[in-house]
């Protein structure tokens, strides 16, 4: 995997560290302040912009090393990064929120994003993602999925179970 990283990728790997390893950061300074970050703060703002990991090279890898003795369960999830106050962020959209217990209102201006990832226990919460992806404005949930997972179901050798998050339906659905 680290040879794939390309540019800054010495930077990449302290940051995917930093970020394992830290309970919960705000920003990007807090992450340069992980043990595990050996780097100067600013380089983690070079790391991101001058490294830019092949997706697809790296969910190929990933697959590579998942077990062929039983048959996978792959799972879709499709999360909402609320950004109201990012005027200048590119390409905001409106979001659907699947949190009714939580307050938050249902719908927000920010970003989607899809998440395609294979569950290896029957029990418990760890998972790999395959494949993380921005929902764009030209795209929609459903669409992004299918295409993830036709992707990703190209690259296995078996057919997998496949589980996706109810947010992927359409408000007006649900109703």
């Amino acid at each position: 995997m680290y040879t794939l990283l390309g540019n800054a990728k010495d930077a990449l790997f302290d940051l995917m560290d930093a970020v394992l390893v830290t309970r919960s950061a705000y920003s990007f300074v807090e992450l340069s302040t992980s043990p595990v970050f050996r780097r100067q703060w600013s380089s983690i703002y070079e790391a991101i912009e001058d490294g830019l990991p092949p997706r697809f090279e790296l969910m190929q890898l990933y697959i590579a090393q998942l077990p062929q003795t039983r048959q996978l369960v792959l799972a879709g999830d499709h999360t909402a990064w609320s950004r109201p106050h990012a005027k200048t962020l590119k390409d905001r959209t409106y979001e659907h929120q699947a949190q009714p217990m939580s307050g938050a209102k249902p719908v927000t201006v920010g970003q989607g994003y899809s998440t395609i990832a294979w569950i290896p226990e029957q029990y418990g919460s760890w998972a790999l993602p395959l494949l993380h992806e921005r929902i764009t404005s030209f795209d929609n949930p459903i669409s992004k999925a299918a295409a993830q997972l036709k992707l990703v179901c190209e690259n296995l050798p078996q057919r997998p179970i496949s589980l996706w998050d109810v947010s992927f339906i359409y408000p007006h659905q649900l109703a």
